[in-house]
Protein backbone atom coordinates (compact mmCIF):
# COMPACT_ATOMS: atom_id res chain seq x y z
CA UNK A 1 0.00 0.00 0.00
CA UNK A 2 1.33 3.29 -0.93
CA UNK A 3 2.47 5.50 2.00
CA UNK A 4 0.27 8.46 1.54
CA UNK A 5 -2.58 6.03 1.43
CA UNK A 6 -1.52 4.33 4.60
CA UNK A 7 -1.48 7.83 6.26
CA UNK A 8 -4.73 8.75 5.08
CA UNK A 9 -6.65 5.38 6.58
CA UNK A 10 -4.45 5.79 9.75
CA UNK A 11 -5.56 9.48 10.15
CA UNK A 12 -9.35 8.59 9.40
CA UNK A 13 -9.32 5.60 11.95
CA UNK A 14 -7.92 7.49 14.58
CA UNK A 15 -10.56 10.77 13.91
CA UNK A 16 -13.18 8.58 14.11
CA UNK A 17 -11.72 7.22 17.36
CA UNK A 18 -11.46 10.10 18.69
CA UNK A 19 -14.85 10.78 18.03
CA UNK A 20 -16.47 8.09 19.66
CA UNK A 21 -14.11 8.51 22.92
CA UNK A 22 -15.77 12.12 23.08
CA UNK A 23 -18.89 10.71 22.63
CA UNK A 24 -18.21 8.29 25.18
CA UNK A 25 -16.30 10.90 27.66
CA UNK A 26 -20.35 12.32 27.97
CA UNK A 27 -21.88 9.20 28.46
CA UNK A 28 -23.87 9.27 24.90
CA UNK A 29 -21.89 5.51 23.81
CA UNK A 30 -26.13 4.76 23.44
CA UNK A 31 -26.17 7.04 20.54
CA UNK A 32 -23.76 5.14 18.38
CA UNK A 33 -25.67 3.31 16.17
CA UNK A 34 -24.76 0.30 14.22
CA UNK A 35 -23.95 0.79 11.12
CA UNK A 36 -21.43 3.60 10.76
CA UNK A 37 -20.79 6.41 8.82
CA UNK A 38 -18.19 9.11 9.39
CA UNK A 39 -18.29 11.90 6.35
CA UNK A 40 -15.61 14.01 6.05
CA UNK A 41 -14.08 16.96 3.78
CA UNK A 42 -11.27 16.44 1.13
CA UNK A 43 -11.36 19.62 -0.73
CA UNK A 44 -14.78 20.97 -1.27
CA UNK A 45 -16.35 17.49 -1.79
CA UNK A 46 -17.99 15.27 0.92
CA UNK A 47 -16.98 11.76 0.63
CA UNK A 48 -17.95 9.06 2.77
CA UNK A 49 -16.34 5.97 4.04
CA UNK A 50 -18.10 2.49 4.76
CA UNK A 51 -18.53 3.41 8.54
CA UNK A 52 -21.65 5.76 10.41
CA UNK A 53 -21.50 7.51 13.34
CA UNK A 54 -25.14 8.08 13.69
CA UNK A 55 -27.46 10.92 15.26
CA UNK A 56 -30.94 10.17 16.52
CA UNK A 57 -33.16 12.93 15.71
CA UNK A 58 -33.58 15.02 19.12
CA UNK A 59 -37.84 15.46 18.74
CA UNK A 60 -40.45 13.72 16.99
CA UNK A 61 -41.71 15.77 13.56
CA UNK A 62 -45.16 14.48 11.60
CA UNK A 63 -43.81 12.98 8.31
CA UNK A 64 -40.36 11.90 9.91
CA UNK A 65 -38.16 9.99 7.58
CA UNK A 66 -36.71 7.32 9.82
CA UNK A 67 -38.78 4.53 8.61
CA UNK A 68 -37.64 4.90 5.39
CA UNK A 69 -33.98 6.01 6.03
CA UNK A 70 -32.87 2.45 4.02
CA UNK A 71 -34.55 3.02 0.98
CA UNK A 72 -33.21 6.90 0.84
CA UNK A 73 -29.78 5.93 2.05
CA UNK A 74 -28.67 3.89 -1.41
CA UNK A 75 -30.10 7.45 -3.59
CA UNK A 76 -26.96 9.56 -2.14
CA UNK A 77 -24.15 9.96 -4.18
CA UNK A 78 -20.58 9.10 -2.99
CA UNK A 79 -19.71 12.58 -2.66
CA UNK A 80 -21.31 16.05 -3.03
CA UNK A 81 -20.69 19.72 -1.82
CA UNK A 82 -23.14 21.08 0.15
CA UNK A 83 -26.53 19.92 1.44
CA UNK A 84 -30.31 21.73 1.01
CA UNK A 85 -32.86 20.28 3.11
CA UNK A 86 -35.81 22.77 3.14
CA UNK A 87 -38.40 20.80 4.95
CA UNK A 88 -36.06 20.08 8.19
CA UNK A 89 -38.67 18.70 10.42
CA UNK A 90 -37.32 16.00 12.43
CA UNK A 91 -34.01 16.19 10.11
CA UNK A 92 -33.47 12.20 9.87
CA UNK A 93 -32.15 12.30 7.15
CA UNK A 94 -30.02 14.95 7.95
CA UNK A 95 -28.79 13.23 11.09
CA UNK A 96 -27.69 10.21 9.23
CA UNK A 97 -25.57 12.01 7.02
CA UNK A 98 -24.38 14.69 8.52
CA UNK A 99 -23.19 16.68 6.62
CA UNK A 100 -20.76 19.47 7.04
CA UNK A 101 -21.78 22.27 5.43
CA UNK A 102 -25.54 23.58 3.66
CA UNK A 103 -28.76 25.15 4.59
CA UNK A 104 -31.87 23.81 7.00
CA UNK A 105 -35.08 24.93 6.57
CA UNK A 106 -38.49 24.99 7.47
CA UNK A 107 -41.31 27.58 7.52
CA UNK A 108 -42.14 26.40 11.29
CA UNK A 109 -40.53 29.23 13.19
CA UNK A 110 -41.05 27.30 16.69
CA UNK A 111 -39.22 24.71 14.77
CA UNK A 112 -36.38 26.65 13.50
CA UNK A 113 -35.84 28.57 16.61
CA UNK A 114 -35.48 25.26 18.26
CA UNK A 115 -32.94 23.73 16.03
CA UNK A 116 -30.99 27.25 16.65
CA UNK A 117 -30.99 27.30 20.14
CA UNK A 118 -30.00 23.52 19.85
CA UNK A 119 -27.08 24.38 17.47
CA UNK A 120 -25.93 27.46 19.44
CA UNK A 121 -27.04 27.09 23.15
CA UNK A 122 -27.10 24.02 24.32
CA UNK A 123 -26.07 23.53 28.00
CA UNK A 124 -28.83 26.87 28.50
CA UNK A 125 -31.16 24.56 26.90
CA UNK A 126 -30.44 21.50 28.97
CA UNK A 127 -30.57 23.85 31.93
CA UNK A 128 -34.10 24.83 31.37
CA UNK A 129 -35.55 21.46 30.15
CA UNK A 130 -34.20 19.96 33.74
CA UNK A 131 -36.33 22.02 35.11
CA UNK A 132 -39.54 20.37 33.79
CA UNK A 133 -40.81 17.70 35.23
CA UNK A 134 -42.35 14.63 33.58
CA UNK A 135 -46.26 14.53 35.05
CA UNK A 136 -49.79 15.17 34.17
CA UNK A 137 -50.09 17.97 35.96
CA UNK A 138 -46.74 19.85 34.39
CA UNK A 139 -47.65 18.51 31.24
CA UNK A 140 -50.70 20.53 31.10
CA UNK A 141 -49.26 23.43 32.75
CA UNK A 142 -46.77 23.58 30.31
CA UNK A 143 -48.97 22.63 27.42
CA UNK A 144 -50.79 26.29 28.11
CA UNK A 145 -47.65 28.33 29.04
CA UNK A 146 -46.99 30.70 26.03
CA UNK A 147 -42.75 31.25 27.24
CA UNK A 148 -41.32 34.55 25.52
CA UNK A 149 -37.36 33.50 25.29
CA UNK A 150 -36.44 31.72 22.50
CA UNK A 151 -34.81 28.91 24.76
CA UNK A 152 -37.60 28.87 26.86
CA UNK A 153 -39.54 28.01 23.55
CA UNK A 154 -37.30 25.53 22.31
CA UNK A 155 -37.24 23.55 25.51
CA UNK A 156 -41.33 23.55 25.54
CA UNK A 157 -41.17 22.62 22.22
CA UNK A 158 -39.10 19.50 23.21
CA UNK A 159 -40.87 18.89 26.32
CA UNK A 160 -44.27 18.38 24.27
CA UNK A 161 -43.01 16.20 21.33
CA UNK A 162 -41.25 14.12 23.97
CA UNK A 163 -44.19 13.52 25.97
CA UNK A 164 -47.41 14.11 23.82
CA UNK A 165 -49.30 11.24 23.21
CA UNK A 166 -48.03 8.96 20.23
CA UNK A 167 -45.20 12.07 20.21
CA UNK A 168 -47.80 13.65 17.98
CA UNK A 169 -47.30 17.45 17.05
CA UNK A 170 -50.65 19.24 16.16
CA UNK A 171 -52.00 22.61 16.67
CA UNK A 172 -55.64 23.76 16.67
CA UNK A 173 -57.41 26.44 14.65
CA UNK A 174 -56.19 29.04 17.00
CA UNK A 175 -52.64 28.01 16.55
CA UNK A 176 -52.18 26.06 19.97
CA UNK A 177 -51.06 22.42 21.18
CA UNK A 178 -53.61 20.48 21.99
CA UNK A 179 -52.45 17.19 22.25
CA UNK A 180 -52.97 15.25 25.42
CA UNK A 181 -50.40 13.84 27.42
CA UNK A 182 -48.92 10.23 26.67
CA UNK A 183 -48.84 8.54 30.98
CA UNK A 184 -45.01 7.72 29.63
CA UNK A 185 -43.55 8.67 32.62
CA UNK A 186 -40.30 6.59 32.08
CA UNK A 187 -39.54 9.16 29.62
CA UNK A 188 -36.87 12.21 30.12
CA UNK A 189 -37.73 15.69 28.43
CA UNK A 190 -34.11 16.44 28.92
CA UNK A 191 -32.00 14.29 26.90
CA UNK A 192 -28.32 15.74 27.15
CA UNK A 193 -26.93 13.16 24.49
CA UNK A 194 -29.29 13.59 21.69
CA UNK A 195 -28.95 17.35 22.35
CA UNK A 196 -24.90 17.58 22.80
CA UNK A 197 -24.73 15.23 19.43
CA UNK A 198 -26.93 17.59 17.80
CA UNK A 199 -25.64 20.40 18.52
CA UNK A 200 -22.06 19.21 17.18
CA UNK A 201 -24.31 17.89 14.11
CA UNK A 202 -25.43 21.57 13.47
CA UNK A 203 -22.63 23.58 14.02
CA UNK A 204 -21.56 24.93 10.91
CA UNK A 205 -24.90 24.56 8.85
CA UNK A 206 -27.17 27.57 8.75
CA UNK A 207 -31.01 27.58 9.83
CA UNK A 208 -33.20 29.36 8.75
CA UNK A 209 -37.25 29.89 8.25
CA UNK A 210 -38.34 30.32 4.85
CA UNK A 211 -40.16 29.25 2.69
CA UNK A 212 -38.73 26.28 0.24
CA UNK A 213 -37.98 28.06 -2.80
CA UNK A 214 -35.74 30.72 -0.53
CA UNK A 215 -34.08 28.17 1.18
CA UNK A 216 -32.54 26.34 -1.83
CA UNK A 217 -32.00 29.15 -3.90
CA UNK A 218 -27.73 28.71 -3.23
CA UNK A 219 -28.10 25.09 -4.43
CA UNK A 220 -25.76 24.45 -7.40
CA UNK A 221 -23.89 21.61 -9.40
CA UNK A 222 -22.73 18.99 -7.04
CA UNK A 223 -25.38 19.65 -4.08
CA UNK A 224 -27.36 17.93 -2.60
CA UNK A 225 -31.20 18.91 -2.37
CA UNK A 226 -33.72 16.61 0.13
CA UNK A 227 -37.39 17.61 -0.62
CA UNK A 228 -40.08 16.09 2.00
CA UNK A 229 -43.37 18.66 1.91
CA UNK A 230 -46.35 17.81 3.75
CA UNK A 231 -48.11 14.97 1.85
CA UNK A 232 -51.29 16.52 -0.33
CA UNK A 233 -52.65 15.26 -3.20
CA UNK A 234 -55.04 17.01 -5.93
CA UNK A 235 -58.75 15.95 -4.31
CA UNK A 236 -57.95 13.74 -1.52
CA UNK A 237 -60.16 12.50 0.75
CA UNK A 238 -57.78 11.14 3.80
CA UNK A 239 -58.40 13.31 6.95
CA UNK A 240 -54.60 13.88 7.54
CA UNK A 241 -54.10 15.14 3.84
CA UNK A 242 -56.59 17.34 4.43
CA UNK A 243 -55.40 18.79 7.17
CA UNK A 244 -51.78 18.72 5.31
CA UNK A 245 -53.58 20.96 2.83
CA UNK A 246 -54.04 23.96 4.97
CA UNK A 247 -50.53 24.52 5.72
CA UNK A 248 -49.20 22.89 1.87
CA UNK A 249 -51.53 23.48 -0.87
CA UNK A 250 -52.08 21.59 -4.31
CA UNK A 251 -50.76 24.37 -5.83
CA UNK A 252 -47.90 24.36 -3.49
CA UNK A 253 -46.83 20.78 -4.76
CA UNK A 254 -46.98 21.86 -8.50
CA UNK A 255 -44.19 25.02 -7.58
CA UNK A 256 -42.09 22.27 -5.68
CA UNK A 257 -42.19 19.87 -8.53
CA UNK A 258 -40.88 22.99 -11.46
CA UNK A 259 -38.13 23.58 -8.43
CA UNK A 260 -37.31 19.97 -8.80
CA UNK A 261 -36.89 20.24 -12.43
CA UNK A 262 -34.74 23.26 -11.91
CA UNK A 263 -32.79 21.95 -9.17
CA UNK A 264 -31.84 19.28 -11.48
CA UNK A 265 -31.36 21.30 -14.67
CA UNK A 266 -28.43 23.31 -12.38
CA UNK A 267 -26.71 19.58 -11.79
CA UNK A 268 -28.04 19.01 -8.44
CA UNK A 269 -28.67 15.48 -7.09
CA UNK A 270 -32.36 15.95 -5.83
CA UNK A 271 -34.54 13.01 -4.02
CA UNK A 272 -38.20 13.90 -3.39
CA UNK A 273 -40.52 12.16 -0.45
CA UNK A 274 -44.58 12.30 -1.60
CA UNK A 275 -47.39 10.74 -1.07
CA UNK A 276 -48.74 7.39 -3.55
CA UNK A 277 -51.40 9.29 -5.52
CA UNK A 278 -51.53 9.50 -9.69
CA UNK A 279 -51.65 13.29 -9.11
CA UNK A 280 -48.30 13.67 -7.49
CA UNK A 281 -46.83 10.57 -9.94
CA UNK A 282 -47.78 13.02 -12.85
CA UNK A 283 -46.02 15.60 -11.65
CA UNK A 284 -42.92 13.65 -11.34
CA UNK A 285 -42.78 12.08 -14.99
CA UNK A 286 -39.06 13.64 -15.35
CA UNK A 287 -37.78 11.26 -12.29
CA UNK A 288 -37.32 8.04 -11.60
CA UNK A 289 -39.41 6.75 -9.17
CA UNK A 290 -39.24 4.08 -6.16
CA UNK A 291 -42.78 2.69 -3.92
CA UNK A 292 -41.60 2.88 -0.51
CA UNK A 293 -43.53 0.78 2.52
CA UNK A 294 -43.91 1.29 5.97
CA UNK A 295 -45.80 1.08 8.72
CA UNK A 296 -48.59 4.03 9.97
CA UNK A 297 -47.24 5.57 12.93
CA UNK A 298 -50.76 7.44 13.92
CA UNK A 299 -52.37 4.92 15.65
CA UNK A 300 -51.44 4.57 19.31
CA UNK A 301 -51.07 0.72 18.75
CA UNK A 302 -48.59 -1.19 16.80
CA UNK A 303 -51.58 -3.80 16.07
CA UNK A 304 -53.46 -1.07 14.59
CA UNK A 305 -50.92 0.49 12.06
CA UNK A 306 -51.60 -0.20 8.83
CA UNK A 307 -48.95 -0.24 6.14
CA UNK A 308 -48.90 2.02 3.65
CA UNK A 309 -46.95 2.93 0.40
CA UNK A 310 -45.21 6.60 -0.81
CA UNK A 311 -42.81 7.80 -3.67
CA UNK A 312 -39.14 8.53 -3.56
CA UNK A 313 -38.52 10.55 -6.36
CA UNK A 314 -34.90 11.39 -7.70
CA UNK A 315 -32.88 11.92 -10.43
CA UNK A 316 -29.11 10.68 -11.92
CA UNK A 317 -26.39 12.62 -11.90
Amino acid sequence: MPENSFNLISDLLGHIGLIINGWMSHGCAKYIDYPFVHRFTMGKTMSVIERKINISPFLKWPGGKRAILEHLLPLIPNSFNSYFEPFLGGGALFFALQPGRGVLADNNPELVNCYIQVRDNPDDLMEHLAKLQNSEQDYYRIRSWVPKSPIERAARLIYLTTLAFNGIHRLNLKGEFNVPYSYRTHLRPCDPCKIRSASEALSSLKIICSDFELAVEGAKQGDLVYLDPPYTVAHGNNGFLKYNSKIFSWNDQVRLANLARQLAARGCKVIVSNANHPSIVDLYTDFQMHLVERYSVIASSSQFRRKITECVFYNEV
